[in-house]
């Protein structure tokens, strides 16, 4: 654990030095004092610091959801992705886009750009998670709640599809940009907003530790601690929802660190303890997010890489370990 925290306590300066304009050391730091030209304090303030903040909530955020999601289902390549939410988001984005045109006004109120994309895909994931929780009570066990998700997703994905086969040249390539994946939507004027949700959500995950440690021997045995089991399962689906759907609204779907970071907590610590995993799986998450926006910087002037070029290099690897170990203790 002490590594993971010292290394994340190195890549968080890595992360303010690296961008298409190359800052020295002392730089950066004058400029985090205020010190130095504007423009330089435009750079670190404005960018590269919102950016880097939002890389590690955001990580952090997804790993966790993840953790929750592959203990909930006993599923190892259980992800935010797997229930539709990720879908919900997408289609709030592309009615934004695709249908709106980037743009929607009633009357005095108009909205666009950014602030109506992040809101239509907040309420598109909200959507699929009131849903998620209507059946929740309804579908019993885990394995009809994980179809009626992916189910959930299909239906959802072709909605976005026919949308996209009649919308306009402009709103679907502004829809495909978002579908990307970038840090860089989170300005400093949001920053307080988002990290006070996100670290709100992951504060309230912490009383639920005892019954995810309860659930992985099985729903049964948790009744028997006096866990509820399906008062518990909601609640756990609503708030990993929830995380998920603020992260992808605002910096779109991010594949594969749900999926990847809970193997390699659980590989580095050999242990099945939430207690001891949950801590692990955020620091690796904000770790492996900031590695990726450091990643997607490596083109230097010539511009960036989308992130969802990025995450599946860990996400891969991660899968397949996780498949060849399953083959062997076949």
């Amino acid at each position: 654990m002490l590594r993971l925290l010292l290394l994340l306590l190195l890549l968080l300066p890595l992360s303010l030095l690296s961008g298409s304009v190359s800052l020295s050391p002392s730089e950066v730091w004058l400029a985090l004092w205020g010190e130095g030209n504007e423009t330089l304090r435009f750079i670190v303030w404005e960018s590269r610091l919102p950016q880097t903040a939002t890389a590690l909530l955001a990580g952090m955020a997804l790993s966790a959801v993840g953790l929750v999601l592959q203990t909930l289902f006993a599923n190892p390549l259980a992800d935010p992705s797997l229930l539709g939410i990720h879908s919900g988001a997408s289609l709030g984005a592309a009615v934004s886009f695709l249908l709106f045109g980037g743009s929607f006004s009633l009357g005095v109120l108009t909205a666009g750009g950014l602030c109506l994309t992040v809101f239509s895909a907040f309420l598109g994931a909200c959507g699929v998670i009131l849903l998620l929780a209507l059946c929740s009570r309804i579908v019993h066990g885990t394995l009809g709640l994980l179809i009626v998700g992916v189910m959930i997703s299909f239906a959802v994905s072709a909605l976005v599809s026919l949308l996209s086969f009649y919308a306009a040249a402009d709103g679907l390539q502004q829809f495909i940009v978002w579908g990307f994946g970038s840090f860089a939507n989170v300005g400093l004027e949001i920053l307080p907003f988002f990290a006070g949700l996100i670290l709100l959500a992951l504060l309230l995950l912490l009383p639920f530790v005892p019954a995810l440690d309860a659930l992985l021997l099985g729903d049964d045995y948790a009744r028997n601690l006096g866990i509820r089991v399906r008062r518990s399962r909601t609640l756990l689906l609503l708030l990993g929802g929830f995380l998920v759907a603020v992260t992808t609204s605002l910096c779109g779907p991010i594949s594969f660190i749900g999926m990847a970071v809970p193997h390699l907590a659980r590989l580095s610590l050999r242990s099945g303890s939430h207690r001891r995993l949950l801590p692990a799986t955020l620091l690796w998450g904000g770790n492996i997010a900031l590695l990726a926006l450091m990643l997607s910087h490596l083109p230097g002037e010539r511009g960036t890489f989308p992130l969802a070029a990025i995450t599946p290099l860990f996400g891969v690897p991660a899968v397949l370990w996780v498949l060849l170990r399953k083959r062997r203790d076949i």
